[in-house]
């Protein structure tokens, strides 16, 4: 008789297996892969390497130093910055994370919650982009009391970037058109659209003004900062806390978010159980395009409040992709993700400013933790874990010597 497996045994086998752990060590897969990169392109480095074969410590004393450094620099400038002589100077670093990681936050739930329906939402810039223009009239036109001014511009934003993304569930349910195609398409509507406003006196362009400019926002209608004036954290990142709660409520604890995670599933056998799929995209892109829109919110009444350009959405719309990714669209490994990539962001200016290094570098650590994540045997294989205990496996009948397929 075969002894049992030890309870602690399974507990170890499914914590290997599951897909926190293969996030986590796609991140240091990523990180090592970046560290040989740093090496590679650093000047001393390249100079130790002419002379390796006689003295080879020097070239790897060369890319310790370059690789430590780099890392060293990404942790102060995102984390605790050690050389600053207090406490609340040195905690700055990692309240400049959490400012980069609150629109990337908000934008990658609205992107989980799609992918979690099985709808691609790759519109994230569009949208981002109708919500700050929304949110910004709404900041810049109206004299309102604070904090009504606040909330008003807010709401703005989330219901412009609602109606930009249930274009895509309207189609999608109506039509059957491609999400892919339509989000992508509604990307540049939305810019030029933004850009043509933005170049016209009377709807976006600040007044005297010949710049693609839209004016500062009234006092009223920004958020208030967090943590005093000397950080740039606003109340937005408890805004993104509060919705992260809501987004977990509403796909675990809802009757609609059970419908969407059944669609996500199988639509077809969903349709047979009497779902209706067709209005379940549709509520699943408005609620995913108000997600992202309370990323362009907060970009126009948090972060960049003197006016904004074409541009204010900073790439986050397909950077929300890469977090909803890493956080397995799930509402507090999205919330987990976006800090980490807020991280890099606040971390990576410092890599450069301080240690010579390429900001590109950071986009390439963040490419390769999306190539490691989309490649989760990869990740076992480097790493020689067990294979998920649900994947199926071909075993022989010792007595009819037939092949069967086992998922234990």
């Amino acid at each position: 008789m075969e002894n049992e497996p030890s309870r602690f045994s399974g507990v170890l086998r499914e914590i290997t297996t599951g897909n926190a752990l293969i996030s986590v060590l796609a991140v240091v897969l990523a990180l090592v892969a970046g560290g040989i990169l740093i090496a590679l392109t650093d000047p001393t480095v390249k100079t130790a390497s002419a002379y390796f074969f006689s003295r080879p410590t020097d070239m790897l004393q060369a890319a310790w130093t370059a690789v430590s450094g780099a890392y060293i620099a990404l942790f102060q400038g995102s984390i605790y910055n050690f050389g600053r002589p207090d406490f609340a100077g040195g905690i700055k670093p990692f309240t400049e994370t959490l400012a980069f990681a609150t629109p990337l936050i908000a934008a990658g739930l609205g992107v989980a919650l799609a992918f979690r329906v099985g709808l691609f939402n790759i519109g994230g810039r569009g949208q981002m982009l109708i919500a700050a223009a929304a949110a910004g009239w709404v900041g810049f036109s109206f004299d309102l009391p604070f904090p009504l001014h606040l909330i008003v511009a807010l709401l703005a934003g989330i219901a412009g970037g609602a109606i930009w993304g249930g274009i895509v569930g309207l189609l999608k349910a109506r039509t059957g058109a491609n999400e892919v195609i339509v989000t992508i398409m509604l990307n540049y509507v939305a810019y030029y659209l933004l850009a043509y406003m933005l170049r016209t006196p009377g709807l976006l362009q600040a007044k005297g003004s010949s710049n693609p400019k839209s004016p500062a926002m009234k006092p009223s209608a920004i958020f208030p900062d967090l943590l005093g004036p000397n950080y740039n954290l606003t109340i937005g990142f408890i805004l993104v806390i509060i919705v992260t709660i809501f987004v977990w409520y509403l796909l675990n604890r809802s009757s609609l978010g059970f419908k969407f995670r059944a669609i996500g599933e199988n639509p077809h056998a969903s349709r047979v159980a009497g779902i209706d799929v067709k209005n379940m995209y549709v509520y699943a892109m408005l609620i995913s395009g108000g997600l992202i829109g309370l990323a362009g919110a907060n970009q126009v009444q948090g972060s960049i409040t003197s006016g904004f350009g074409s541009g204010i959405d900073a790439g986050i719309g397909f950077d929300a992709i890469t977090v909803a990714l890493l956080g397995r669209s799930k509402p507090w490994g999205v919330f987990v993700a976006g800090i980490l990539f807020g991280a890099f962001k606040a971390g990576g200016f410092t890599m450069q400013a301080s240690q010579g290094i390429p900001i590109e570098i950071v986009s390439v650590v963040q490419s390769l933790i999306v190539l490691f994540i989309a490649a989760p045997p990869l990740v076992r294989a480097v790493f020689r874990l067990p294979k998920p205990s649900g994947v199926p496996r071909i075993r022989t009948s010792k007595i009819s010597g037939k092949k069967a397929v086992v998922t234990k």
